[in-house]
């Protein structure tokens, strides 16, 4: 049987930002029908890719060829405030034209704009219903959508257009649970070719092929993500064993070379001892020492470039090896004493009128889960003391500090020590560069200007800011983290906070994130704050 036409073609793409810093090198992919997930960790260019082949970039060298319409949500979605939801839809002008028939006014212009769109309407609110949209109204204005939503809004747009070829950045960000089973569903029976750039596990389960960028360059796997893990898995730990073969073997050229030269040395000694007695005529032991020396020579080289093969052979394999560094947390400062009393919340009653009462002691670990547009983001900054409450009364008896979902706490203009200076003043210059390395900036990648980092970089950096500053935080709140952070940053992220000592506030709807977290109390925000079962 023959493979399908493919639908997607890229031919030899190179792509380097204004600043020359390459992103992609010589990529070429064949993508047909079927869903497909791109992975990599951030900065590896996979919205870089995404938007080459929306035709938004223009690559330095190589061609994209896209057979059919294309349809593209980008993950940082940014719509007009003042666009009516139907006007976002693009089913406004239809809409309209519909309504002025019924109206009476029956004008070719109006049947041109119908066309065949006669249940133009009720396939615009089924889409929206079938994303949880449904009660929004057409002619709502964009502004007054959460994130969640107006993430679904663009969804729903392409799931009305039905695009041949649809790519999709990070659509699961900022979704809540109930959101994510419905885009799950509907990813399920998309018909057409889907390409979904995502560290969502479950959306990538779904795929038929994954596709890793890695150093610029991209390799394929088959089936969805848990057959590439057990592939790169299987590839690690063959790599692993060929590094330690290498470095045997570079043990062995060392002492073997070592070996070499002190025979070497023994000869020279001997002929010195020759030549200094006169025991052979003085010619003879001048072509001995000239042979002897030609001999030592090339034996010594053989052992140099044994050890250099060697050397190479370790290189290669070393290379091989995937870095799964883990950020390292050792902050005592940071801890709660059990018992003690963290956050107060007596009556609180937020902007948009939900209400909550809550009591924290000790180091808890509580997750707030809730629909979008609940409050999670708003609460979490009256407890942050960003905004006041409505009513009531937002006590927190020990350092707090607030990560929001999109981190701005940063200077891009100045470097990650830079940063870090500013919150903790108090500290030297050598007592910062060693408390960023346990968050992964060693050396140079600590000097790097915040505005350079990818996005998982900037989440590093953020974190080791809010970490680090003084005083240091005993109550930690987040924001959905683990958005646009591909999976080795949530991996790291997980095992960061897991040794973190203090109290920890976390609103996320990603829910193997915050099972990994060992949470200790579920709460759920839906008009007020109440106690709820795991996820």
């Amino acid at each position: 049987m023959s493979s399908p036409s493919p639908v997607i073609t890229c031919s030899g793409l190179d792509f380097a930002w204004p600043d020359g810093t390459p992103v992609l090198t010589g990529v070429s992919l064949a993508i047909g029908p079927g869903r497909t997930g791109l992975i990599g960790v951030n900065g590896s260019g996979k919205s870089t890719l995404l938007r080459l082949i929306a035709g938004e970039l223009t690559p330095a060298r190589g061609s994209v060829a896209v057979a059919g319409e294309l349809g593209y949500v980008p993950q940082d979605v940014t719509l007009t405030a003042g666009l009516r939801v139907d006007e976002a839809l693009g089913v406004a002008p239809v809409l309209a034209a519909l309504r002025a028939i019924e109206a009476g006014d029956p004008s070719e212009e109006n049947f041109a704009l119908v066309g065949t769109g006669w249940d133009a309407e009720e396939r615009t609110r089924a889409a929206l219903a079938r994303l949880g949209l449904e009660h929004v109204p057409l002619d709502r204005r964009v502004g007054e959508l959460s994130g969640g939503e107006s993430m679904l809004l663009c969804l729903a747009a392409q799931f009305l257009r039905r695009p041949a070829v649809l790519l999709l950045d990070e659509p699961t960000n900022n979704l809540d649970r109930a959101a994510r089973d419905r885009l799950l569903d509907a990813v399920r029976s998309w018909a057409g070719t889907l390409v979904l750039a995502s560290h969502d596990r479950e959306l990538l389960e779904l795929a038929g092929q994954i596709g890793e960028l890695r150093g610029g360059e991209l390799r394929w796997y088959g089936g969805s993500l848990s057959g590439y893990e057990a592939t790169v898995a299987a590839e690690q730990e063959a790599a692993e064993r060929t590094v330690r073969a290498a470095e045997s073997d570079v043990r062995r050229q060392k002492r073997e070379l070592a070996e070499t030269r002190i025979k070497l040395d023994r000869r020279v000694r001997y002929g010195q001892k020759m030549y200094d007695t006169k025991r052979e005529p003085r010619a003879v032991m001048r072509i001995r020492k000239r042979q002897a020396q030609v001999s030592a020579a090339k034996l010594r080289g053989t052992q140099l470039d044994r050890l250099d093969d060697a050397a190479k052979r370790l290189a290669a394999a070393e290379e091989a090896v995937r870095d799964d560094s883990e950020i390292r947390i050792d902050m005592p400062e940071t801890a709660v004493p059990a018992g003690r009393t963290v956050l107060t919340l007596s009556g609180v009653r937020l902007r948009y009128g939900a209400r909550a009462e809550l009591t924290v002691r000790g180091p808890e670990r509580i997750a707030v889960t809730g629909r979008n547009g609940a409050g999670k983001t708003t609460l979490l900054r009256t407890i942050a003391g960003e905004i006041p409450p409505a009513a009531g009364e937002a006590r927190v008896a020990v350092p707090v500090r607030y990560l929001p979902q999109r981190p701005g706490l940063l200077d891009p203009e100045l470097t990650v020590v830079q940063n870090v200076a500013r919150a903790a003043p108090a500290a030297t210059s050598n007592q910062i560069r060693a408390r960023l390395a346990r968050f992964l900036f060693r050396g140079r990648r600590a000097d790097q200007l915040v505005r350079t980092l990818s996005g998982g970089e900037l989440f590093r950096a953020t974190l080791a800011t809010l970490l680090l500053a003084e005083p240091a935080p005993q109550l930690l709140l987040l924001d959905e983290p683990t958005n646009n952070l591909d999976m080795a940053s949530v991996r790291q992220l997980t095992g960061a906070l897991a040794a973190y000592p203090g109290a920890l506030l976390v609103a996320s709807h990603d829910v193997a994130f915050l099972s990994d977290l060992g949470i200790t109390r579920w709460l759920l925000l839906d008009g007020e704050l109440t106690s709820t079962s795991p996820l």
